[in-house]
């Protein structure tokens, strides 16, 4: 049936969408028309009257979840704002109603009705501005969808999720459908989701910041939430609380400190690589944050934060920057962040303490390698586990014994010891304990010259363990030479020094999206059977045929590290346990 054009009352108040600009491809649009859906991988064709209830991959729970959100009605308004052409309000309609006869109110879990109520709103108010003053409609869709829309609501206030993420976006949809439709659901929802907003807001972010989850897209996603809750909030007119926006403005400086130079957040416990600049941008505009506006830009407009370096003590997290592109381009800042703290609240946390991701030279050097999936496969085991991550493990075993969602029993425990600053050098040193065996692993994390890195792990146990350190390169890093442990294409470089282990390539895996993964190589160093053991690396950007290279020397209490590296030979002497650390370049060549 054709959508009939008549002039009427608008039935929505506007609303700002917060994810207008990750969905606005109209390749998705026609493929929605066509009846074709593509998520975690998986590309179906399914019409635009679908088997809600039986359609798409039965064996994948996941998939469903991502499909009845319906994030394609905001590819397909987008499309009709660009067009005019009805095809794509019609496919909109087909689904929305289809759904709306077929699954019945509260068939799907609470965090999922609230991710669909939000993007049903977001893509029905798009559709209407396209045309100002003229609603687009069915007969009797809107009091169709406006009913389902109500009822929807009712169900997940009366079922809010207890705490985290999927309560905060359950009260922002509940926040959203107030506003949109004041007039046709509950009277008091708007004002009532805003006020549990905030109280939810004070209790999960943090005071340094982190989202309680302590996962780098969550905690994302959580800030778009909030923003987008202050921002719709005064649209319309509502007051408010002051604690909201404390939370907002506190994580809006750790989603600042997480961004790579490149622009992408890291993926860090159950997460994607991804661009999260247009919350930033949002987190300007909303706080009047033009440190925001500069990190979303990479450099263009605002103003430089005031600090690179950050010690996110709770959330446990530690980054270090060069700087924000003042004296260079914003991509050539060297960036490292730090695991140094606890799993996280909930079932998110990857068992990855003393993990590092870093950047330099424009380039990735080492990365996490994301999430993958959330089904309980082996492959959800490997990308949670200790052996997919930038650290050391003991005897195969995972930090923290492995479950699919959240940890039961002892966990592994992580703390920062210290942190200095010298001449030439900034210095982190943290360290971990697991309930699975008794080596305590230490880590000494040091930037040289706001360029490259020098880590020392260092194992200390009663009894002998077999110890492997691994890192992760990025995908482009397709060749390397085994001989020299060094991964050298796309600006990776990676040397390891071993007391008593053996270096070799083995093969991991990197997951830039939900469902897709792809090869990435490992450079591993691992140890026979010894009680206490020393692994010293060098990461650095480094390009063509100029590799890095790494010497190390002991004696007594004292390491001496010699790294040739591009242009010059550098000697770095440290004592482990202490922040004594002293930097001299000797020798540049040419």
């Amino acid at each position: 049936m054709s959508p009939s054009s008549s002039v009427t009352t608008q039935a929505l108040r506007p609303v700002m969408c917060v994810v207008a600009e990750l969905h606005r491809d109209v390749v998705v649009a026609d493929d929605a028309v066509a009846g074709w859906f593509v998520h975690a991988g998986q590309r179906l064709h399914l019409g635009t009257t679908p088997d809600w209830l039986h359609g798409g991959l039965p064996t994948d729970e996941e998939w469903r979840i991502e499909w009845v959100k319906l994030y394609e009605g905001l590819d397909l308004s987008h499309a009709f704002r660009l067009t005019g052409t009805a095809s794509y309000v019609n496919a909109w309609l087909d689904l929305v109603e289809s759904f709306c006869e077929q699954v019945p109110v509260g068939h799907d879990s609470s965090d999922v009705t609230a991710r669909r109520i939000q993007n049903w709103i977001y893509a029905w108010s798009a559709f209407e501005a396209a045309t100002p003053g003229v609603t687009l409609q069915r007969s009797g869709f809107t009091e169709q969808v406006t009913a389902r829309l109500d009822a929807d609501c009712r169900h997940l206030r009366a079922n809010l999720t207890a705490e985290r993420n999927h309560r905060t976006l359950e009260l922002y949809a509940l926040l959203i459908a107030g506003i949109a439709l004041r007039d046709l659901v509950e009277p008091d929802l708007a004002d009532w989701a805003l006020a549990h907003l905030a109280d939810n807001a004070a209790t999960d972010i943090w005071a340094d910041g982190v989202h309680r989850e302590c996962s780098t897209d969550y905690h994302l996603i959580v800030l778009r939430s909030l923003l987008g809750a202050i921002a719709n909030a005064e649209l319309a007119g509502m007051t408010v609380p002051e604690s909201l926006v404390l939370a907002a403005h506190r994580a809006t400086e750790v989603a600042m400190a997480f961004q790579r130079p490149d622009g992408l957040t890291p993926a860090l416990s159950d997460g994607d690589p991804d661009d999260h600049r247009t919350t930033l941008l949002l987190a300007a505009d909303t706080l009047g944050r033009q440190d925001a506006r500069w990190v979303a830009t990479l450099g263009q407009f605002g103003h430089a934060p005031a600090a690179t370096s950050a010690t996110l003590a709770i959330g446990g997290y530690a980054v270090q920057r060069s700087g924000w592109g003042v004296d260079r381009p914003f991509r050539d800042e060297s960036w490292l962040v730090f695991d140094v703290g606890p799993l996280g609240d909930g079932g998110h946390g990857h068992y990855d303490q003393l993990s590092v991701e870093a950047f330099a030279g424009g380039h990735p050097i080492v990365v996490d390698p994301g999430r993958f999936t959330y089904a309980d496969t082996p492959d959800r085991h490997w990308f949670k586990g200790s052996a997919a991550h930038n650290t050391v493990t003991v005897d195969g075993f995972d930090q923290t014994p492995y479950r699919r969602g959240r940890p039961k029993g002892p966990l592994s425990q992580a703390r920062l010891v210290r942190s200095a600053t010298g001449h030439g050098f900034e210095l982190l040193e943290g360290s971990v304990t697991s309930p699975c065996y008794p080596a305590i692993h230490t880590r000494t994390v040091m930037m040289i010259d706001g360029q490259w890195w020098l880590i020392h792990d260092r194992l200390r146990s009663p009894v002998a363990h077999r110890y492997r350190l691994a890192w992760h390169l990025p995908p482009s890093a397709d060749s390397w030479s085994a001989g020299t442990g060094l991964g050298a294409l796309a600006g990776c470089g990676v040397d390891v020094w071993s007391s008593s282990g053996d270096r070799a390539i083995e093969h991991g895996w990197y997951s830039p999206s939900y469902g897709v993964k792809v090869p990435s190589p490992v450079i591993t160093s691992t140890t026979g059977s010894v009680a206490d053991a020393d692994f010293v690396t060098v990461l650095s950007p480094s390009t063509g045929a100029q590799h890095t290279t790494i010497t190390v020397e002991r004696a007594a209490s004292t390491f001496r590290a010699t790294v040739s590296r591009l242009a010059a030979t550098t000697v770095v002497e440290w004592v482990p346990g202490t922040a004594h650390v002293t930097r001299t370049i000797t020798q540049a060549r040419g």
